[in-house]
């Protein structure tokens, strides 16, 4: 078994709360319409966009990176909203409760030229096995809905499956989509 020195490229780590309101996890699939409609815009065409700097310019400008990982940060905080793991509406600007880190790359160095054309095909075999962690996390999803209406808390079990889905989906991102590393993305939820 290989053991890693130093952590990936994209971490994920959501504070575990103490108390969930009843009320606005009732209504989460109404509530969180809004913010997944504006990460859903804006993420659409950016992954296209940075491989072309990348493969032609071998560029990864900082204001773009940037860009590129508040969004994603966004999108985790909206995520962990419709995961039921925190109350907080997704702040555009506010970390919240939901903790990422992404490493700016050094992209004459770090990366591959030519890489980023191929590495959302290479990502294959996590899309399978992420496919079926969603699977997972909507019976997840659906359990801990019940869980929180009744008790106002988050299983912590519960908790910690869907975490471990976000961060392996966050650092199937970071590999295929954000580009930050070279680096395989490890089959693991820790």
């Amino acid at each position: 078994m290989v053991t890693q020195s130093r952590p990936y490229a994209a971490r994920l780590d959501i504070d575990y709360p103490d108390k969930l309101d009843r009320f606005t996890t009732f209504f989460r699939l109404l509530w969180v319409i809004p913010a997944a409609i504006v990460v859903s815009l804006l993420g659409g065409g950016l992954w296209f966009a940075t491989m072309l700097l990348i493969v032609f310019r071998v560029k990864y400008p900082r204001w773009w990176f940037d860009f590129s990982r508040e969004l994603a940060r966004y999108g985790a905080r909206v995520g962990a909203y419709f995961g039921l793991l925190t109350d907080d509406y997704p702040s555009t600007t506010d970390e919240q409760r939901v903790h990422i880190e992404i490493d700016y790359p050094d992209v004459e160095n770090d990366l591959h030229r030519w890489l980023p054309l191929v590495k959302w095909l290479l990502a294959l075999p996590h899309y399978f096995v992420l496919f079926f962690l969603f699977v997972g996390a909507i019976f997840v999803w659906v359990g801990a809905w019940f869980a929180i209406l009744v008790t106002g808390n988050y299983p912590r079990g519960m908790f910690d499956y869907m975490v471990g889905v976000g961060r392996w989906s966050l650092r199937v991102e970071a590999y295929a989509y954000l580009m930050v590393t070279d680096e395989y993305p490890p089959f693991s939820l820790k």
